[in-house]
């Protein structure tokens, strides 16, 4: 039922990234569409977009893994062997932190991971570390800290397999769990 909830989702913020070509009001040299066109259709665009964002966000799907996932995604990713949050992690913790406002009562789980390279044993303190930042973060947004636990699955439990850059990126992370 979740899955299918976050699939319907998914496929809404697929189409609204889809942008259709306006029809060509151009003569027939085939030039294009003028900059004032160009401009409405960018704008239009956009305002499409936010209207899109805004029906999701109202359609609320409560205290929920899911909830958290379409309000404000449940990731934040990390450069090689760092720890310290970027903004793109800072504004998905910031999201976080909104959307952990509006439920007061739920608490959760920040998992830290890393990626395959390094012992073992370096990578769970690393995966704390990254855990720990994403937690400081939230708390310094005025999150109560003990809504939040930290834990560290190092490499453990890689979420893209692969020894590449690709899925070392895609595993070197924090993710928040809705207990």
């Amino acid at each position: 039922m979740h899955l299918r909830l976050v699939s319907i989702f998914a496929a809404v913020l697929l189409v609204a990234a889809c942008e259709t070509t306006p029809e060509d009001s151009g003569g027939s040299a085939g030039t294009g569409a003028s900059t004032d066109d160009a401009s409405s259709s960018s704008s239009s665009v956009d305002s499409d977009m936010t209207e899109k964002k805004e029906m999701i966000e109202e359609a609320d799907l409560g205290p929920t893994q899911e909830g958290l996932i379409a309000f404000a995604g449940d990731r934040v990713f990390f450069d090689f062997d760092k720890y310290n949050v970027k903004a793109e992690g800072q504004r998905a913790l910031e999201r976080q932190a909104e959307w952990l406002a509006r439920y007061p009562n739920v608490s959760f789980t920040i998992e830290g991971h890393c990626d395959e390279r390094g012992t073992r044993e370096y990578n769970l303190a690393l995966g704390e570390r990254r855990a720990q930042a994403s937690k400081s973060y939230l708390v310094a947004l005025g999150i109560d800290p003990d809504r939040i636990t930290a834990v560290s699955y190092g490499k453990e439990r890689p979420e893209a397999v692969g020894s590449n850059d690709a899925a070392w990126s895609q595993n070197r992370r924090a993710v928040s769990i809705v207990n």
